[in-house]
């Protein structure tokens, strides 16, 4: 499991998949064992990832256990990657339908977000990120570098998203891009120069999570 980068360290144990055991180094007052006791799991059939009911025991900060009860959806590790032409001062950003974003307020479902992708089975997340470029933007990278990850929704999706900066050339030849048809893919791509991007995430603009954090980032290391 992942150690949370909150500034409290956490050695974790899993005991036949069900027990969770959390030592915690912190302030006198919230120094504890926890131990987290799976009582139930129930599956929901016909999902593409594993969507369970959960059933949990977990103490409270004076140590008392409570019940709980949790929906999960087990999503794969993921990938997003920022891609920048320093010299041109430009980011290249794709822009796509998200049908949550059209059931919950966006008029038209289209995001802008930085090239994303989940982890295939057996690859590391650098092989993922350079895949999902080839794919989905059709530009050749260089001067990758990891600069962070969180967890996209931690009270309810495991998935865990490692965050990318990387650069590409604006002038130079490349493939079409577009994501691939099969999967749904239909993505367009967009440039942004530097002072349109730190305009649109002045005015909040930018309502893409990976996004944000990655133009944050590199606006406040430049």
């Amino acid at each position: 499991m992942k150690e949370p980068d909150i500034g409290l360290q956490g050695l974790f144990h899993v005991n036949q998949f069900d027990v969770y055991t959390t030592t915690i180094s912190a302030p006198v007052c919230l120094l504890f064992m926890a131990t987290i006791n799976i009582i139930n799991r129930e599956t929901v059939p016909g999902t593409k990832y594993p969507l369970q009911t959960i059933t949990f025991q977990k103490p409270d900060l004076h140590g008392q256990m409570h019940d709980q009860k949790n929906e999960i959806y087990f999503r794969p590790d993921a990938v997003a990657v920022l891609l920048v032409d320093i010299k041109a001062e430009k980011f290249l950003l794709a822009r796509q339908f998200r049908l949550p974003t059209f059931l919950n307020g966006s008029e038209t479902g289209y995001l802008v977000e930085t090239c994303a992708g989940l982890i295939d089975e057996g690859e590391t997340p650098e092989q993922a990120v350079r895949r999902e470029v080839q794919e989905e933007m059709g530009y050749t990278i260089s001067n990758l570098e990891k600069v962070g990850g969180v967890y996209t929704s931690a009270g309810s999706i495991t998935e865990f998203v490692h965050l990318f900066m990387a650069e590409y050339n604006s002038t130079g030849t490349h493939e079409k891009g577009g994501g691939k048809a099969g999967e749904g893919e239909d993505i367009e791509l967009l440039e942004l120069n530097f002072s349109e991007a730190r305009e649109q995430v002045r005015m909040g603009s930018i309502l893409d999570a990976k996004t944000m954090l990655l133009l944050q980032h590199y606006f406040m290391n430049i």
